[in-house]
């Protein structure tokens, strides 16, 4: 091919257009007098210097800010709002993939949701920053600037959500936040290969309750009382080992379950999977049997998301873990 060909050829194919959608979080923050941080950093800010790295001709932008939020406020509700901007950007057949800029805080909840809805081939991609945008090391643009390059790669296609982060690509089912301040924040604790459940129609979770319990030595039943008398629709049980909890927890949980709770049983083990294998009062297998439902490789986060999700759809919990 001549040069006067490629160069028509290159004429004739549309730039790659990509919509960022901009949420907060600590890759907008900047450090006030105090020196506490809030975001405030505008999308069109931030996303300015890194799309100066692509050429207009080859990929195109379009941002779109949400709002400012520390990620450790957002609620159901903004889960719902980030999930109607994605699909309004995938409304657009010119749009090659959607970029969402997030605070690492819940990062891995809005990630999981998103997947769990996502029936589209083309990519979505969530990232963020440990530094601040002010911080001399800032780490948010290299971690933008990636991002932009996973959606724009045709192998993103048809994956599913993901989380780009710490030079790190990973599924959003079974993401999870690992260190506090590392830049490589996120590890996730699926197999190699994720199994993504079917896509579930989008529903709105903002009306869902479901609270986490956190299981403990000597945890009494109290825990479950409450949440149930404070509107619970559903439980998450962040159980000990590979989900057992003790006899006065597991008072209260069987006592859900008979009353036709929903519980998803998790664990506060960093690594490896929910399985019902002891007996007793607690013990997984005794849990399971009363119909409580493991978590399989998710945390309680993405597991009370997948709860809330089932609760809205009027899906069993089991088919999406």
């Amino acid at each position: 091919m001549s040069e006067s060909q490629k160069q028509s050829a290159t004429q004739d194919t549309p730039p790659k257009k990509i919509v960022v959608i901009t949420t907060g979080g600590t890759i907008a923050c900047t450090a006030g007098r105090d020196g506490a941080l809030l975001p405030t950093v505008a999308g069109a800010d931030l996303l300015a210097p890194v799309a100066a790295r692509f050429d207009a001709a080859d990929v195109s932008f379009d941002v779109r800010e949400l709002n400012r939020l520390d990620s450790s406020s957002m609620t159901f509700a903004d889960i719902d709002e980030i999930r109607r901007a994605v699909e309004e950007a995938l409304a657009d057949p010119e749009v090659t993939g959607v970029v969402v800029t997030h605070g690492t805080d819940s990062m891995e909840e809005t990630a999981v949701a998103l997947d769990t809805f996502h029936t589209d081939d083309r990519p979505v991609v969530l990232t963020g920053a440990q530094h601040p945008h002010d911080h001399p090391d800032a780490d948010g643009p290299l971690n933008l600037l990636d991002a932009i390059n996973v959606v724009t790669s045709p192998t993103a296609r048809g994956i599913g959500v993901l989380i780009v982060f710490g030079r790190a690509v990973l599924p959003a089912r079974g993401a999870v936040k690992w260190h506090t301040s590392d830049e490589l924040a996120f590890a996730t604790n699926a197999p190699e290969e994720p199994t993504r459940a079917d896509p579930v129609p989008a529903v709105d979770l903002a009306d869902v309750v479901v609270h986490i319990i956190h299981a403990y030595p000597g945890a009494p039943r109290d825990l479950v009382d409450s949440a149930r008398a404070a509107g619970a629709d559903g439980l998450v049980i962040e159980a000990m080992g590979s989900g057992n909890i003790g006899t006065g927890l597991a008072a209260g949980v069987g006592d859900a379950l008979r009353d036709g709770v929903p519980v998803v049983i998790s664990t506060r083990v960093p690594r490896g999977e929910v399985c019902g294998s002891y007996g007793g009062a607690g013990g997984g297998a005794t849990l399971n049997s009363l119909g409580a439902v493991g978590s399989t490789y998710f945390r309680s986060g993405q597991a009370r998301v997948l709860l809330a999700i089932a609760l809205a759809s009027g899906r069993h919990p089991a088919t999406l873990f």
